[in-house]
């Protein structure tokens, strides 16, 4: 029975009972039963590709943050691949952590070629009807939908042109894909792309959405660098959660979106590399349409940063509790939305930055604090799922070390081998409401 059904009936049984409703009121809860209906039915988007915001840093954390502090009369173009296609585009860009408004003077979108030039005819954007769009200082804008067939894992040029000096504030700085800047001059409607410097960031560019289709629905991965792909081919959309991505269309889930919201650096209780999620939980999250699961990877930097010869020596150092104390806050906010929440287990970390100046970031006591975690995400019930990649990547033959073999080189994030063999040990069942886990490989 549709829901606009399901109302009539309840109407119908009310005003039959004679137990003191009104006809009057027994209307009112098929016209509130209707609006609900119709409120679902123009839910008619879907975030097909996301890349969180977050604030520039400056040199109170040890990484260079390599990015343009300013841009003018210069077009940004930048490479994203889809999850699940559509017949129309929608773009997102953000100034959430900009102080000044944002001046867009011309947009594009279209299906991306190689080396940042164009598959398709550039399609412009417009913003409530209009070529230009100011954004304005701590927001974001939507643009106007745009006829563009796209298919599943396709990959979308969005290109921008900023006429005015534009302070870059808000950059998602993990991008792990190129995204080029152009000399002087409007590029939005050119095929090729004549490039002035290229940045592995995203530059305000948040969101790719697609038209729904009906009973679609998305998964979000909330998560740290291990989720944001640290250390993985550029270009080769080789973290987890983009074999994730394939695997869904191969499997015979076409209409489930992959949404990436993870951000390297990332914390559950503290900002540094990004806010805390607890921080950004509601936007990174329940800011998405049609969201069914969530998939948390978090904690790891909980844990590692502070101490001495780490990252943040003059942080608290966080106890298994505290990070547990997070992990309860976002699972009852996410159970409060109706959204499943899926548990993944701190991976190995064992003699991570090791030979550096930052080899603190791993000590014997820190990794009894990740495994007192891990034992709460296996044990405590409070999670709907449970991925166990710490299982997944560690060392048969030298326990709480990754295995050499999925290693990148820092023994914290993984290869490109590594991730493959993180998203086919999910058992697709645990993100899409099923029974099941992770499987060893």
């Amino acid at each position: 029975m549709t829901r606009l059904g399901e109302g009539r009936a309840r109407a119908r049984a009310a005003a039959g009972r004679g137990s003191g409703l009104t006809l009057g009121a027994a209307l009112l809860a098929l016209l509130l039963s209707a609006a609900a209906a119709t409120a679902a039915d123009r839910e008619a988007w879907i975030t097909t590709w996301a890349a969180t915001p977050a604030p520039r840093w400056a040199d109170e954390l040890p990484a260079p943050f390599n990015v343009p502090e300013v841009l003018q009369n210069q077009t940004v173009r930048q490479i994203a691949r889809i999850s699940v296609g559509g017949k129309q585009v929608r773009v997102v860009l953000s100034n959430e952590f900009g102080t000044k408004p944002v001046t867009i003077g011309a947009s594009s979108v279209a299906l991306a070629g190689k080396d940042g030039a164009l598959a398709s005819d550039p399609k412009p954007l417009a913003w409530g009807g209009r070529a230009q769009m100011v954004i304005p200082p701590a927001a974001s804008v939507l643009s106007d939908p745009v006829d563009l067939a796209v298919d599943p894992l396709a990959s979308l040029a969005v290109s921008f042109y900023l006429p005015q000096k534009t302070a870059l504030s808000t950059v998602h700085w993990d991008g792990v894909q190129t995204g080029y800047i152009s000399d002087p001059g409007d590029f939005t409607q050119t095929v090729q792309f004549k490039t002035g410097q290229t940045t592995k960031s995203r530059l305000l560019l948040s969101r790719i959405m697609t038209d729904a289709k009906p009973g679609s629905s998305a998964v979000v991965f909330f998560g740290d660098s291990i989720t944001d792909g640290n250390n993985s081919t550029v270009d080769a959309n080789h973290r987890w959660p983009d074999h994730i991505a394939e695997r869904l269309q191969a499997e015979g889930h076409p209409d489930v979106a992959v949404v990436n919201e993870a951000y390297s650096g990332d914390r559950v209780l503290a900002n540094g590399m990004g806010q805390n999620a607890l921080a950004r939980f509601d936007e990174s999250v329940l800011g998405h349409p049609r969201v069914g699961t969530v998939v948390m990877m978090m904690g790891i930097n909980d844990i590692g940063w502070p101490g001495r010869d780490s990252i943040t020596p003059t942080d608290p150092e966080p106890s298994a509790e505290d990070v547990i104390t997070g992990y309860e806050q976002i699972i009852d906010r996410a159970h409060a939305h109706g959204i499943r929440f899926v548990a993944v287990t701190l991976t190995p970390f064992a003699d991570t930055f090791k030979g550096t100046p930052l080899s603190g970031y791993y000590t014997a006591e820190k990794e009894g604090i990740r495994e007192s975690v891990n034992k709460w995400i296996r044990e405590s019930g409070m999670a709907d799922g449970v991925i166990d990649f710490d299982k997944v990547v560690e060392d048969p033959a030298n326990p709480g070390h990754i295995n050499p073999g999925y290693d990148s080189g820092d023994h914290l994030h993984p290869n490109d081998t590594g991730y493959e063999a993180m998203a086919k040990a999910v058992d697709l069942n645990v993100l899409l409401g099923g029974n099941g886990g992770a499987k060893a490989p």
